[in-house]
């Protein structure tokens, strides 16, 4: 179960004082469905909602293929807080974030990619820092991991609200497709590429910690490697001078899904762009659409070119080219 949270729903248009998200387990999803039918709310039809229900002041849906409930309306708060948390969950979070996790508000940076699941377009790497007026300001403003948001407008839209917000410095770090491929050639690892691009969003943000107040003591990172030593043999001089720790499911943490918001919203940028150098629409992703599109584009540029547009390390890219795919490698560790 994942502490909640003040998240816009599915479609990204309620506000976020009045919606939470929680992630709950299907025993916990049948024992709330239990307690709203034996309470008297109002059953009602939600698209791809496994049941929903309403009261005059509040709805809830549940969607069992994310595991989600989405809790919206004036009355939200209340049912999280005295009810859905002390008879579904049996634990309190909301209203005691700061007592039970003090560190949300200590000073640090955030640090998420973009595009390492996509076989078009480049990987964007991108850090934020935060400390408690900027944590504070990000999550009145519905900033939460980009996974959860809908559409790309709306990771625009809360893009800006970063950029804009006072006291919030950021950086990025993209990588371009032919660049990504010469360093795949060269490390045989996406995991070393993406050492090395945390590595050095960390150190850029080291180099401008002046204008950090106060400035931070570590960095918060997802755990893509089976290590930690793989992200700290890329750190550079001033990298190494603050603590970089290393989490599963680090998004969670406020820093790390606004640097995930900046990411993905570069990644798209470049991604429309390329599309339209090309004049061609590149899907996400690496799906049939995708093997499609790539098979188009090569008959138009030719092979060589797709180098500048793809990941070539990708199977997806044998798939296109007509070429023998390579053995399946054994898997180690959590992420690859």
């Amino acid at each position: 179960m994942r502490k909640a949270s003040q998240d816009p729903s599915e479609t990204d248009q309620t506000p976020p004082a009045n919606t939470f998200t929680l992630e709950l387990t299907p025993a916990q999803a049948e024992a709330l469905k239990t307690y709203l039918e034996r309470h008297n709310y109002l059953p009602r039809e939600v698209p791809y909602a496994a049941f929903a229900y309403a009261r005059p002041d509040m709805n809830v849906a549940y969607y069992p293929r994310r595991h989600r409930l989405v809790v919206q309306g004036k009355g939200a708060r209340d049912f999280v807080e005295f009810v859905l948390e002390p008879e579904i969950l049996k634990s309190a979070s909301l209203g005691y974030e700061e007592m039970l996790s003090p560190e949300i508000n200590q000073p640090r940076l955030g640090v998420d990619e973009s595009g390492k699941g996509d076989f078009f377009g480049p990987l964007c790497t991108a850090g934020v820092y935060v400390n408690a007026e900027i944590v504070k300001a990000l999550k009145k403003a519905g900033i939460r991991d980009s996974k959860s948001v809908g559409s790309d407008q709306e990771i625009a839209r809360l893009a800006e609200i970063i950029r804009r917000t006072p006291g919030c410095v950021h950086r990025l770090v993209p990588i371009g497709n032919e660049a990504y491929n010469r360093m795949y050639e060269g490390m045989k690892s996406v995991n070393l590429i993406l050492a090395w691009a945390h590595g050095q969003v960390i150190e850029n943000l080291c180099l401008v910690s002046y204008q950090m107040q106060p400035p931070p003591t570590r960095a918060i990172v997802d755990q893509f490697a089976s290590t930690e030593a793989t992200v700290q043999r890329a750190l550079k001089s001033l990298g190494r001078q603050i603590e970089v720790i290393q989490r599963h499911k680090a998004e969670s943490d406020l820093a790390v899904a606004a640097a995930s918001i900046l990411a993905r919203d570069e990644f798209v940028r470049r991604l429309k762009q390329m599309g339209e150098k090309y004049g061609m629409n590149f899907p996400k992703g690496a799906s049939e659409e995708v093997e499609q599109v790539g098979r188009e584009f090569v008959e138009k540029y030719g092979p060589e070119e797709l180098k500048k547009v793809a990941k070539l390390h990708f199977r997806t890219a044998c798939r296109i080219l007509g070429l023998p795919e390579p053995p399946k490698k054994e898997w180690h560790g959590r992420r690859t």
